[in-house]
């Protein structure tokens, strides 16, 4: 069984990915199963085969705690861990050779609380990875940039997950800021350049030291562009993680 964690900024493009590499995965024949992880969405575009809507409902916890909305989702959020057992006999049941886990649209009650890697370690299967999906707007700059890949460091640190960095909604960028963003992934002495040409004073110096950390730690790796809406690099993200999962040692 290889379980799939999507997970990202709100608004990155989690629950359309998940559809769309589902039904990519479908048309090749493969057996999966779709977990939602998300308490406080209304709507998807996927049918969950799994659904934490079926243990925890947002508004009965707000009513129940008089919490508002965001003090509900952390509330749900921290009671997911005590449906995890349910969860994962769920999944189970099904049999599937491909999990793809849709998780909290917001990322920092997801990761950065105990929960998080809580549930991704009771859940994964014995091959598992992250799919981390980088903001394309946020991206087009070069200490847009940065921010981008710090984000992702701190997930994979909090996580311990072989991970997969894509440039989500690719469609939305043109030809030339794709290649230039993967440029500095490939060249990242280029992010360096254009960081120094772009910014100035503090945070110059903060965006390039934190460039060269990326740099001496490694953590520039293999950006794929995707885009759910044309299905471009759909095929490139299944290559990749198909590696992940016959050699994690590679990856962690």
């Amino acid at each position: 069984m290889f379980t799939c964690f999507f997970i990202g900024t709100a608004g990155s493009g989690k629950s359309t990915l998940t559809k769309s590499y589902n039904e990519w995965l479908t048309r090749n024949e493969f057996n999966t199963v779709l977990v939602n992880l998300d308490p406080g969405v209304r709507r998807l575009p996927y049918s969950p085969d799994v659904d934490i809507r079926e243990y925890i409902v947002l508004e009965e916890i707000m009513d129940k705690y008089d919490l508002g909305p965001n003090g509900g989702l952390i509330a749900s959020i921290d009671m997911m861990a005590n449906f995890i057992d349910d969860f994962k006999e769920e999944i189970e049941e099904l049999k599937p050779l491909y999990v793809l886990v849709d998780t909290p649209g917001q990322l920092e009650l997801f990761a950065f609380r105990s929960t998080g890697p809580i549930v991704t370690t009771a859940i994964s299967g014995k091959e598992s990875c992250l799919v981390f999906l980088m903001d394309p707007l946020l991206s087009r700059s070069p200490s847009g940039f940065v921010s981008v890949l710090l984000l992702s460091a701190s997930v994979q640190y909090r996580f311990s997950l072989p991970q997969v960095n894509i440039l989500s909604k690719a469609d939305t960028l043109t030809e030339e800021e794709i290649e230039r963003i993967t440029e500095w992934v490939d060249e990242p002495q280029k992010l360096l350049n254009a960081i120094d040409q772009e910014a100035s004073g503090l945070r110059r110096e903060i965006s390039i030291n934190l460039g060269e950390v990326f740099t001496n730690f490694g953590l520039f790796r293999e950006m794929i562009p995707v885009s759910s809406l044309t299905l471009e690099g759909l095929d490139s993200l299944y290559a990749v993680l198909e590696r992940i999962y016959t050699d994690r040692e590679g990856f962690i």
